[in-house]
C-alpha cells in the first residue's frame, strides 16, 4: 500500500493501492434515545478512513424503523437515511448503537427481527455500548462472550443467561460478532475495524487525525479502578483502599495490611471479598498494575523505574502482571497509546 499527501491537509498521508474496489456498506441502526457518540464514533472513524484512501471505501448508512428521525439522549435529532425494514444485504458491517432507549429497542419485535435478518447478510456484526441488548434480544450473542457498558452489564447478564457478559474489556471479538463497551469505546472498535481492513499504518493515521489513542487495546479495562463507585461502605476496607493507592511502593502484603487494620488475615480476606469482590493480594496487584499503566502513558520513565514506583519487585514481575491483566506486555501498551 503506497501513501501520498492529502492536498487539503498537507502532511497527512493518503493511502492508495492503485485498484479501486467495491464499497464496503456500513449500516448503523438507531432508534429513539440513541446515544449520539455511539453513532458518531463509528461514522466519523470510517469517514476519516475514506479521506485517507480506504480501499474499498466505506459507505455509511444510518437506519431507523420507517426512516423516522431518532431523537438522541442529548436531544439532538438524527435523520433516518433509510428504513431499517427496507434495508437489504449484502452488508460489510452492521452496527447497533446504544443509548438510553436500548431497552425499548430490544423489546421491539420488528426492530429485533430486522437486525437478526441483516446479521445473516453481514460480513461482521457489532454493537456499541448498550446496543448489545438488541444483539442479545436477536439471539446473536447466545453462546458468545461479549461486553457492554459497565452499568448495563449486570442486567444484560441476568436477562440473557446464554450470553457470557464480560464488563471489563473495551471491545471483544467472538467469531464475526464484535461488541464494544461504553460510548467512546466505539471509537476503539472502529479503529480496530480500519486496521483489520486496511492495515495498522492507516489505522494510526486515522487515530492521529481524530486526536485519539493509537489505539487502546481491546482488553484494556473500560473503567479505571480509581473512578469506580461507590467507595467501600466498610470503614476498615475504605481506609485500606486509600492507604494502598497512596503507598504502592510499600509492603502491602496480607500481614502488613491486617496489622495496619488491627484484624486477622482471615478476617481481612473476608472483608475484601465481601466489599470489593476480590482478596487483598489480587486487589493490590490490580491497583499496582493500573498505576503502572497510567505511568506508561503519561511519563517517559523506563519500565524498571515504573516497577519500583508501583511496588513490583522487578520489571519482569510487572511484565507478568501486565500481561495477565491487559493481555499485552507493557512495552506494546505504551506504543499503542
Amino acid at each position: 500500500m503506497k501513501s501520498g499527501v492529502d492536498v487539503l491537509n498537507p502532511g497527512i498521508p493518503v493511502f492508495r493501492t492503485g485498484i479501486v474496489r467495491a464499497m464496503r456498506r456500513v449500516v448503523i441502526v438507531g432508534y429513539p434515545g440513541v446515544e449520539l457518540l455511539d453513532v458518531a464514533c463509528v461514522s466519523d472513524t470510517f469517514d476519516a478512513a475514506n479521506r485517507y484512501g480506504a480501499n474499498p471505501s466505506y459507505g455509511i448508512e444510518f437506519t431507523t424503523l420507517g426512516a423516522q428521525p431518532a431523537t438522541s439522549g442529548s436531544g439532538l435529532v438524527l435523520a433516518g437515511q433509510h428504513a431499517l425494514e427496507r434495508t437489504k444485504g449484502p452488508l460489510d458491517t452492521l452496527v447497533v448503537a446504544g443509548g438510553f432507549g436500548h431497552e425499548q429497542a430490544a423489546a421491539d419485535p420488528m426492530l429485533v427481527a430486522h437486525v437478526r435478518r441483516l446479521a445473516r447478510e453481514s460480513r461482521r456484526v457489532s454493537s456499541v455500548c448498550s446496543g448489545a441488548s438488541v444483539l442479545a434480544a436477536a439471539g446473536l450473542l447466545d453462546g458468545r462472550r461479549c461486553t457492554t457498558h459497565w452499568v448495563v452489564a449486570p442486567s444484560l447478564a441476568e436477562r440473557y443467561p446464554r450470553v457470557e457478559v464480560d464488563p471489563k474489556p473495551l471491545y471483544i471479538k467472538d467469531g464475526n460478532v464484535y461488541t464494544a463497551a461504553g460510548v467512546t469505546s466505539g471509537l476503539d472498535l472502529s479503529l480496530a475495524f480500519v486496521e483489520e481492513d486496511n492495515g495498522a499504518e492507516m489505522a494510526r493515521a486515522v487515530a492521529r487525525a481524530l486526536v485519539t489513542y493509537l489505539q487502546r487495546p481491546g482488553n484494556q479495562a473500560q473503567v479505571s479502578m480509581y473512578v469506580q463507585a461507590p467507595a467501600p461502605e466498610n470503614s476498615v476496607v475504605r481506609k485500606l483502599v486509600t492507604h494502598i493507592a497512596a503507598n504502592l511502593g510499600e509492603d502491602l502484603g496480607a500481614t502488613a495490611l491486617a496489622d495496619r487494620a488491627g484484624v486477622s488475615e482471615r478476617h481481612l480476606t473476608r472483608l475484601f471479598l465481601d466489599h470489593i469482590g476480590r482478596p487483598p493480594a489480587k486487589y493490590v496487584r490490580e491497583t499496582r498494575t493500573e498505576a503502572a499503566a497510567r505511568l506508561l502513558t503519561s511519563t517517559p520513565l523506563p519500565l524498571s523505574a515504573i516497577a519500583r514506583r508501583c511496588g513490583f519487585g522487578s520489571a519482569e514481575t510487572l511484565r507478568q502482571a501486565f500481561v495477565g491483566q491487559y493481555g499485552i506486555p507493557p512495552s506494546r501498551y505504551r506504543n499503542l497509546t
